[in-house]
């Protein structure tokens, strides 16, 4: 792989800035693979007070990175969630299927300790109009 072939996304309009030495998203390959995304509206002080707002507003931040990448939910292939606790599970998939319906991507899901957040959700998208549309 020629370094043309790699584009790091160095911020994403109108979202918290990244908290850390990283890029929110890597586009490689017509591929999408984005950094954990976490439920920070403005910044890790600034979050939604109920979990089912807190998934709400990480896959939001996670569409948001995926639209400025040039792909959507909709192109996700892989999904790999941490929640800090296993009774968030119940929660997160209701919320989850309504913004990934019958989409239905691979996914893990682990329940780890996160620094400041109740979970944090990374993926793999295709970029949009690059996926394979045979049967």
């Amino acid at each position: 792989m020629t370094a043309s072939t790699i584009e790091r996304l160095a911020g994403i309009p109108g979202q918290a800035p990244a908290v850390g030495p990283f890029s929110p998203a890597v586009i490689a390959n017509g591929f999408v693979f984005t950094s954990g995304q976490i439920p920070a509206i403005t910044g890790l002080d600034d979050q939604p007070a109920t979990f089912e707002g807190q998934v709400r507003q990480t896959i939001e931040n996670l569409a948001g990175v995926l639209e400025a990448a040039g792909s959507s939910l909709q192109h996700v292939v892989k999904v790999n969630t941490y929640l800090t606790s296993e009774e968030q599970l119940e929660e997160y998939n209701r919320v989850y299927v309504e913004y990934f319906g019958d989409a239905k991507p691979a996914r893990t899901t682990v329940c780890v300790s996160l620094w400041g957040v109740s979970l944090e959700i990374e993926c793999v998208a295709v970029l949009a109009g690059s996926e394979d549309t045979a049967p």
